[in-house]
């Protein structure tokens, strides 16, 4: 199930087209922040299909039933990239227990790539709801790996995926390996990859963008 935010006109149309553009995206602080603010919509879109409850509010005057969420989400990330998102977020789903998982591409001598997995904390996830966010699904391969990492020994009674831009591929990657059912929540979607696995047009590589250029690995 696939949910393509910037499919109508929307403010996140504009951030997605400001972290794509090359003469924007050299401003990390404005990159970062445009990644947080497409995770809040997110968010506020999620939420309003999740399941609430009615409390009572003291207020100064009196008793107000209020609707609030009858439980939180968890939120889950993979480092680096995915961590303006996350906060996004954690901005709006506040009270969230939170997880995080390194996953990488670990690059060989031929040019080809593994994707390597080294850490991975989490809370309980029996019987919750589990959201997981990073910027890009390109190949889908490290999505797949995170979520089959995360919940090897545990079973939420939901997942929902978060990304800024997914390509075609990615989408059906994740869909052949986890089934359909599980909703992906999408920024924009581009129609393909190019030989070294980044999105065609996408953005370029969303970490180093956000937190600067690393040594491969």
């Amino acid at each position: 199930m696939v949910h393509h935010l910037s499919e109508k006109h929307s403010l996140i149309s504009n951030w997605i087209a400001e972290i794509r553009d090359v003469n924007i995206q050299t401003d990390r602080m404005r990159f970062r922040r445009n990644l947080e603010r497409i995770g809040e919509v997110a968010a506020y879109e999620m939420s309003k299909l999740m399941p609430s409850m009615v409390k009572q509010t003291t207020t100064p005057l009196g008793i107000h039933p209020s609707k609030v969420l009858a439980e939180q989400p968890v939120l889950a990330t993979i480092l680096r990239a995915g961590l303006p998102l996350h906060q996004g977020m954690l901005n709006y789903f506040d009270k969230a227990d939170n997880a995080f998982i390194s996953a990488y591409r670990k690059h060989q001598d031929n040019g080809s790539f593994e994707i390597s997995i080294e850490y991975l904390s989490c809370p309980d996830l029996n019987n919750r709801v589990l959201i997981v966010c990073d910027p890009m699904l390109a190949t889908g391969a490290s999505m797949v790996q995170t979520i089959q990492a995360i919940t090897q020994h545990q079973t939420p009674k939901e997942i929902h995926i978060v990304v800024a831009i997914a390509s075609k591929k990615g989408i059906e990657t994740v869909e052949a390996a986890l089934g359909k059912k599980i909703p992906i929540w999408c920024g924009d979607i581009d129609d393909s990859i190019n030989d070294k696995s980044y999105i065609i047009p996408g953005l370029g590589d969303a970490g180093d963008l956000a937190f600067g250029t690393k040594i491969q690995s």
